[in-house]
């Protein structure tokens, strides 16, 4: 990287971190169990952060991914939760690349002033799981448009949301050569779909606005339609390395909170006469959690920088992903046991990091699916599902 883009990465972390500090800790605790944060979310998007990646001819701040990943990680190193708002850039990207110039110029100046909100991905469905092409909500083209019925689960901030990015089979599953054909992506706006589709709350272990959505004979127009008819399955694809490579960067942003936290702790807290921190069971765990948070950190920058220039980026995206939400994790824990009984308590924060934290070996894709893509497709063993 050149000194001149280091600069330029520096003057987004502090412009970012300022914004954090006025919503430090205890903002984010008063939303607990499930409020969503909206205050910070629509400062976020005045600030121009949340349109970061959309091209300033659309309005946006036409920022690289590798810039777009460190907004992320300065919210999660601040003591916030990045997954509030995160899957507007991803989502967006899916318009940018595959959008009519018509569909473009609709959706993208409105997402960059934050008049719409693109915060839900309709992917995922209760009996598909990771197996996308397995899954049943349908679109069936009728005359102007398409019917829509179908359910979606784990479809974040779509009661948040104006619009959603959705996935459906356009072809049935026996009717296609593979089985990730006959699949399409469209945009779907919430507000006129108001009656046809049913939004319920999820309650889970971290404040996350997720959600179960239901379809019920939902008709959208023929301009919801994204691309190609049936390849929406490649197109969501794209969108899916872009958003590894920025939950990567959410990772990172918690694994350093952790150590610094853990660390500060350590050299503070005073048991048997000395610092706790001079204990090498003590100071080990944070060391050892400090190396695999900066090593990820590499990835995510190699990975970022091979998605911005075009090439190929699957293995590393995964790898990205992989790397720092097991670092991530294992700062969580060393953090913890630094501070033992008060790392329970919930005004020092880190119960609810933990927590946050602890989604990212298990979405947006499980960490044993990622070994799986790697052992398939990198080392050239076996099809393993």
């Amino acid at each position: 990287m050149t000194p001149a883009a280091e600069e330029g990465l520096n003057e987004i972390r502090s412009a970012v971190r300022e914004l954090c500090a006025r919503y430090p800790g205890e903002y984010w605790r008063g939303l607990e169990p499930s409020t969503y944060p909206t205050e910070f979310v629509e400062e976020l998007t005045r600030s121009g952060w949340l349109g970061a990646l959309i091209p300033e001819e659309y309005g946006g701040a036409g920022l690289s991914l590798t810039a777009s990943s460190v907004i992320l990680e300065e919210i999660n190193r601040s003591g916030g939760n990045a997954g509030a708002c995160h899957a507007q850039m991803y989502t967006m990207g899916t318009i940018l690349r595959f959008g009519t110039d018509e569909q473009k110029t609709r959706y993208l100046p409105r997402i960059a002033s934050g008049e719409l909100r693109l915060q839900a991905f309709g992917v995922t469905e209760p009996t598909a799981g990771s197996d996308t092409p397995s899954i049943t909500t349908t679109a069936t083209k009728v005359d102007g448009g398409y019917r829509i019925r179908g359910q979606k689960i784990w479809t974040s901030r779509a009661q948040h949301s104006d619009m959603m990015l959705l996935l459906a089979r356009t072809t049935p599953l026996d009717e296609v050569d593979k089985r990730s054909d006959g699949l399409s992506t469209f945009v779907v706006d919430m507000k006129a779909a108001a009656g046809r589709i049913q939004i319920t709350p999820i309650e889970t272990l971290m404040n996350h606005a997720t959600t179960e959505v239901f379809f019920d004979d939902l008709e959208i127009p023929d301009d919801a339609l994204l691309g190609e008819e049936g390849n929406g399955f490649r197109q969501i694809l794209v969108g899916w390395n872009a958003e590894r490579i920025l939950i990567a960067a959410e990772c990172i942003g918690d694994g350093r909170w952790f150590v610094e936290k853990a660390a500060g702790y350590a050299g503070e807290r005073i048991v048997f006469g000395r610092p706790i921190g001079a204990n090498q069971g003590v100071q080990f765990p944070i060391a050892r959690a400090y190396a695999a948070v900066e090593a990820a950190d590499l990835m995510r920058y190699k990975a970022a920088r091979l998605h911005d220039t075009g090439k190929p980026v699957g293995a590393e995206a995964n790898l990205a992903k992989y790397l720092a939400s097991e670092a991530a994790w294992q700062a969580a824990n060393a953090c913890l046991d630094t501070h033992g009984g008060f790392g329970f308590a919930v005004e020092y924060d880190i119960e609810r990091k933990f927590r946050e934290t602890r989604l990212y070996t298990v979405a947006p894709i499980s960490n044993n699916l990622v070994l799986a893509y790697l052992g398939q497709h990198v080392l050239g063993m076996p099809r393993s599902y």
